[in-house]
């Protein structure tokens, strides 16, 4: 597998100033981690995208978390990692199936270098974002790593994964992940590869009406809408960024982690999302 790491000064030059003000905090730089699977016989074959939301550790920013439960916040990166798993088992499988793998990895602190709410970012999209709350972190990670995989390499489809709302929990608890998308052919792959592996998915409605809560007087959106349906505004804003491609948003706040063992692993993490793109890209991907 071919592996590339952008750090902070090549990511500055693509303009991708949402993912980089999310990091700006931290004493870490930020990185975005690109893995190529070429296991097409036909290299000239569109990849299909896989890109994760890799929080290394989310206090919330300035618009702050609080303090309990806060030491579990090391699992927002669980996206990114359910992506470098799916790229790992399709690389050990030798999967026939071009792959492309990118992961935003940042850490969200407050300091005195921190993102302001309040502050207008510019994506590499080229689109403004007037950041509401810092605590909304993932999503700009996501606008410019989902638009670097859409413009780098032309994908036959776009699928992110993201532990990216709490809103998703309260809609689904523990046992659906949510399911967003811009292609009824697409989500239905996904739905019928998550009932085969066990990785539920549920598909939510998506619109204009959601889509109005993201407007801004000063820049071309807003990072957050109302408290109402806040998983789905979420994923309004994730759309912005991927044009025509087909597209699928997977929320998996609600199953990234758990408090207790489960059939296939203990308590803490629980790698959901692997077995579900593997099974995807076997069906509906690779060469027969």
């Amino acid at each position: 597998m071919d592996v590339e790491v952008l750090g902070e000064k090549q990511m500055k030059k693509l303009g991708m100033g949402a993912l980089l003000g999310v990091g700006q905090g931290s004493d870490r730089e930020s990185q975005l981690v690109v893995m190529r699977w070429m296991g097409a016989k036909n290299q000239d074959v569109a990849p299909l995208a896989l890109i994760g939301k890799g929080v290394c550790f989310d206090t919330g920013g300035i618009s702050i978390k609080p303090a309990a439960g806060m030491e579990e916040m090391k699992w927002d990166m669980g996206g990114a990692g359910a992506v470098i798993g799916a790229m790992k088992a399709l690389a050990g499988r030798q999967a026939k199936a071009n792959v492309v793998g990118i992961v935003g990895l940042v850490e969200n602190m407050p300091s005195g270098t921190a993102q302001r709410p309040g502050d207008v970012v510019t994506s590499a999209s080229g689109q403004t974002i007037e950041v509401i709350n810092t605590d909304a972190e993932g999503r700009l990670v996501l606008a410019d790593a989902l638009w670097y995989a859409k413009e780098q390499f032309k994908p036959c489809a776009l699928i992110d994964l993201a532990t990216l709302t709490g809103a998703i929990i309260i809609s689904l608890g523990n046992d659906y992940a949510g399911l967003f998308s811009n292609d009824d052919a697409l989500a239905g792959k996904i739905d019928a590869a998550g009932k085969a592996v066990d990785e539920k998915v549920w598909r939510l409605p998506m619109g204009d009406t959601y889509d109005k809560q993201l407007k801004s007087d000063i820049a071309d959106m807003k990072n957050v809408g109302g408290r109402e349906g806040g998983s789905i505004t979420a994923a309004q804003f994730l759309k912005r960024f991927v044009g025509d491609t087909p597209w699928a948003h997977i929320d998996i706040a609600g199953t990234a982690w758990s408090k207790k063992d489960a059939a296939t692993c203990s308590k803490g993490a629980t790698a959901f999302g692997v077995r579900l793109l593997d099974a995807l890209v076997a069906e509906s991907y690779e060469e027969k």
